[in-house]
């Protein structure tokens, strides 16, 4: 072993680490803010994180959006850590949901234009719409006999 193969081992790298970033995503949260103050908090917070591209913060529909490569759940921790209770957003536009007015998925305090993000307000896969098995002109063409 030479003075050069001995200073390649040296100088060798030998991290293990992973680098693997996380994706690219974004992720909404409930948050009750107040006023500005709470606002401001939750912002520094949020935007202090590794990976974090945005950050926008709509007070009035209690709302932290957040874009970059970040973990869901490492953003629910901070914003918790300011003091607030959070969540992850549960709420889908009111035009996305198939029954908008299935049980659960109404909610008072959604805000304007907003229902809950129950399975019941979005259509099954694969079921069968059994109002095409039958006619009122043709008496025949019931085709469950």
């Amino acid at each position: 072993m030479g003075f050069v193969d001995h200073m390649s081992d040296v100088c060798a790298v030998t991290s293990t680490r992973n680098s693997i970033r996380n994706p690219m995503q974004t992720v909404e949260i409930k948050v009750k803010m107040d006023c500005e103050g709470c606002e401001r908090r939750v912002r520094n917070a949020v935007s202090s994180i590794k990976g974090v591209k945005s950050v926008e913060v709509k007070r009035k529909e209690s709302r932290v959006r957040v874009s970059g490569y970040v973990e869901p759940n490492k953003v629910l921790n901070r914003v918790r850590s300011t003091g607030k209770k959070a969540e992850f957003w549960p709420y889908v536009h009111y035009n996305l949901a198939y029954y908008p007015y299935a049980p659960q998925a109404y909610d008072k305090k959604a805000p304007s234009g907003y229902v809950r993000n129950v399975p019941e307000a979005f259509p099954i896969p694969n079921a069968h719409d059994y109002t095409t098995l039958f006619s009122d002109e043709d008496v025949n063409a019931c085709s469950i006999m």
